[in-house]
């Protein structure tokens, strides 16, 4: 049976919650490869073994850590470390080290922040790709301004699907902002911090026509491009202009299992993307699928208006028209996509990266139709989620 701890929580300059979690039971100082090493044991069974300079750099004392915003004042490189003396005092580990200073940790802490397992952040949902018939979740616009519980609901399914609705919103001009801010601040383009979507005279963008705006990623053109769009239903008389959405995620896995030839060309591959007009020139060159260093997918730049003269080799210019091609045609296919009708009131969230919009054409003689909308980093949606959980 593991000993009663009488402990004692240790104030770590940290905000997220470790009040509650394993007992640290044992410390001692023991040889690793002729190396030093703190060896801590938990009433769990979780163990590890930590270099004097990793706890030296992570002591949470006010001359180490600044009292109010928590940063690091510690500056390892102008510290001799050393061996410290080793104890537990309450449940805390306590180091005296030689030069005098003495560091105290949380055992809980500890055990959250041990190396090697990666789960000291709160988590935030996994990526899941659409199934066929996928519609997004919906959460209303009450629950959403009311409660933390409605507004993580929205977040979780924004970050776990890359699409989520706002409902039953009112129809006032600039709820988009109201809604952006209070996640966090605007992402401000060439199109300025927020954007009306509708007909309009001698247009420099697509949207701004009533014609069908195909599958696309916005701004692709930029070196980094939006990560989450917004777009708020204000009206919706005219006849056509329904929503679709595709899961470009979904569509690359799919064919880079069953054509990995065609994935490897727009993997591999950078274009040409680039947005001209009167006061603008903003072009990059980016492959159209971007893939880490582990090959996990972490962007989609598919536009065609804003797809500039294709400069490759010429013996591969065929073979990148055929997998362009059939990239597209995989973005048609009824088994990645949603389509609705946005109402008065309702709002669509996206990540941009990820998923990629369009609509059908609709006749503006027949009635208005006037979205709003804005841009937001990705940090902030997983920044707010993270305060919510905590």
């Amino acid at each position: 049976m593991a000993p009663v701890i009488d402990r004692e929580r240790v104030e770590m300059k940290e905000l997220a919650d470790y009040s509650d979690g394993p007992s640290l039971i044992s410390s001692e100082l023991i040889q690793v490869d002729e190396s030093p090493r703190v060896a801590l044991a938990w009433d769990d069974g979780a163990h590890t073994a930590l270099p004097p300079i990793w706890l030296r750099d992570h002591c949470p004392c006010d001359a180490c850590r600044h009292a109010s915003s928590r940063e690091r004042l510690c500056k390892i490189i102008d510290i001799e470390v050393g061996v410290p003396d080793v104890s537990l005092d309450h449940g805390a580990l306590l180091l005296v080290w030689p030069d005098g200073h003495e560091s105290r940790f949380d055992g809980v802490w500890l055990h959250q922040r041990r190396p090697g397992q990666h789960q000291f952040q709160p988590t935030v949902p996994a990526a899941r790709a659409w199934r066929e018939g996928f519609m997004p979740a919906q959460v209303t616009h009450r629950d959403f301004t009311s409660t933390d519980a409605g507004q993580r609901q929205w977040l979780e399914a924004l970050i776990r699907d890359g699409l989520v609705l706002l409902d039953q919103g009112p129809t006032e001009s600039d709820e988009v902002t109201r809604i952006a801010e209070s996640i966090g601040p605007l992402r401000a383009t060439n199109f300025g911090a927020r954007f009306d979507v509708q007909s309009k005279p001698n247009p420099n963008n697509a949207a701004y026509t009533a014609i069908e705006l195909e599958l696309h990623s916005d701004l692709p053109n930029w070196r980094n491009p939006p990560d989450i769009q917004l777009l708020y239903c204000l009206e919706s008389e005219a006849e056509g202009g329904a929503s679709t959405f595709a899961d470009g995620f979904a569509v690359a896995e799919a064919m880079r299992h069953e054509s990995p030839k065609h994935f490897a060309m727009l993997a591999e591959i950078p274009i040409d993307l680039r947005f001209q007009d009167d006061d603008h020139d903003i072009v990059v060159r980016e492959p159209i699928i971007r893939t880490d260093d582990r090959g996990e997918l972490r962007e989609i730049r598919f536009n065609n208006w804003i797809r500039d003269a294709v400069d490759v080799a010429p013996d591969q210019i065929e073979d990148w028209y055929a997998a362009y091609c059939d990239f597209w045609a995989r973005l048609r296919a009824p088994r990645y996509r949603a389509d609705f009708e946005l109402a008065p009131g309702q709002m669509i969230a996206f990540d941009n990266r990820r998923v990629l919009h369009g609509r059908g054409e609709f006749n503006p003689n027949t009635g208005k139709r006037h979205l709003q909308g804005c841009y937001l980093d990705y940090d902030m949606v997983e920044s707010k989620l993270r305060v919510l959980a905590r």
